[in-house]
């Protein structure tokens, strides 16, 4: 099942304004899957996984970025682990309550370490951002992107050079199989 939401770069930039700041030029009328596989294609890391993170449904951009950061990393301690498994577990499940522990986990643990980001995405999935203590605070419609975009170009600002692009280009080549609905092989 096709996972893309816009059909062209105008499209998603409408959906999501801040969306243009994070991805940066963009030719309006491109086909969404053509920009993202010619930014791959040019190893513009920045621009591809931004514009990967808009393009995927939410809970698909939790995934992917998930799957992403065990594909850059062999290993993740303590806190980060800790992270990364809240946000997979709402991936698997995503219902309020591994919404609510994924929040609480992303909000106490470190903001620069990726997997923080992720934790944050799954919490500002939906529903309110706060503790229930709290008058609600719905998240804003782009948070969840802009988390897990934040979660990998902090993964990638920690690869070497020699791997980089060979992790960066499996890593959107995935994204784009998710947007294409095309299945995927296990890893």
């Amino acid at each position: 099942m096709n996972q893309v939401r816009f059909s062209t770069v105008r499209d998603l930039f409408e959906a999501y304004p801040l969306a243009r700041y994070d991805v940066g030029k963009a030719a309006p009328d491109k086909l969404s899957l053509d920009f993202l596989q010619e930014a791959a294609d040019a190893g513009s890391w920045h621009q591809a996984v931004s514009f990967c993170a808009y393009l995927l449904p939410r809970r698909v951009a939790v995934a992917w970025g998930c799957r992403s950061l065990r594909q850059m990393f062999d290993h993740f301690d303590g806190n980060e682990g800790r992270s990364l498994n809240f946000a997979e577990t709402w991936v698997r499940q995503p219902d309020e309550q591994s919404r609510n522990k994924a929040l609480a986990v992303g909000n106490a643990n470190d903001p620069e370490q990726p997997a923080t980001w992720l934790a944050l995405a799954a919490g500002w999935s939906g529903g309110s951002v706060v503790p229930a203590e709290f008058a609600p605070v719905e998240a804003k419609p782009d948070q969840t992107a802009r988390a897990v975009r934040a979660a990998l170009l902090i993964g990638l600002c920690r690869l070497t050079r020699e791997s980089r692009d060979r992790i960066m280009t499996a890593c959107l080549e995935d994204g784009i199989q998710l947007a294409r609905g095309e299945p995927r092989p296990p890893r």
